[in-house]
């Protein structure tokens, strides 16, 4: 109990002076992943149902994923992650997605994304080096609106919700096939070398940068 104590405490202090490398770059991307969040609040009726926010195990938001070279066929985006703690969210970790087709196509040139993981066992694998959508964790269009009644059967058992945000339409969308991960050099740039992203969100321990405060505030719907 001792060690594990002092483990929280160096946890804690490790990260009282963050973000002190991130780059401008990652700076705006966390300022744009907390407007992205706002805006959709912004409109309850076509936000994410209250009661499926509330449940959420955690939220991951990547602002203007789009088409990349180094991804055939696919896209690819980055964004922030915080999962819930005793009701409270932890401190945001930086994440990256890539791979599969899903809505480019129809002609907008990038999409925001907003994953809810809606249980421990999603947040553990989505948690992994890596995850593929539908393989290894299911995935499911969210359902839109005020209310999570209507939703389908698969939507409410689906370990992850996905939604997009195309040209002002915010709907939910099929990430299949979509791989999900950390982004690991990002998160050393935030919290230094000694702190995995995994502790930073499953433990609720480390406190969050004053760069992400926009970010805290919007998930505080």
């Amino acid at each position: 109990m001792r060690a594990a104590g002092i483990t929280a405490i160096v946890l804690s202090l490790a990260v009282t002076a963050p973000a002190a490398d991130l780059s401008t770059k990652e700076a705006n991307r966390v300022q744009e992943a907390a407007t992205v969040l706002r805006e959709i609040h912004g409109v309850p009726d076509k936000d994410i149902p209250q009661d499926l926010w509330e449940k959420a195990a955690c939220v991951l938001v990547v602002p203007s994923l789009k088409k990349a070279a180094l991804v055939v066929g696919g896209e690819y985006g980055k964004g922030l992650m915080s999962c819930r703690h005793d009701g409270e969210w932890s401190a945001p970790i930086f994440m990256r997605v890539e791979k599969g087709s899903w809505g480019l196509q129809i002609g907008a040139q990038s999409i925001d994304l907003v994953l809810l993981v809606m249980n421990s066992k999603g947040m553990e694998k989505i948690l992994r080096n890596k995850v593929s959508l539908g393989v290894e964790a299911s995935v499911a269009a969210g359902p839109v609106g005020r209310d999570a009644r209507a939703a389908t059967d698969a939507q409410m058992t689906a370990e992850i919700l996905s939604y997009s945000r195309t040209q002002g339409l915010f709907a939910g969308i099929n990430l299949s096939g979509g791989v999900v991960r950390a982004d690991a050099d990002d998160n050393v740039d935030l919290y230094g070398k000694t702190i995995a992203p995994k502790d930073v969100v499953m433990t609720g321990t480390v406190k969050a940068p004053a760069v992400a405060d926009a970010f805290m505030t919007a998930l505080k719907r």
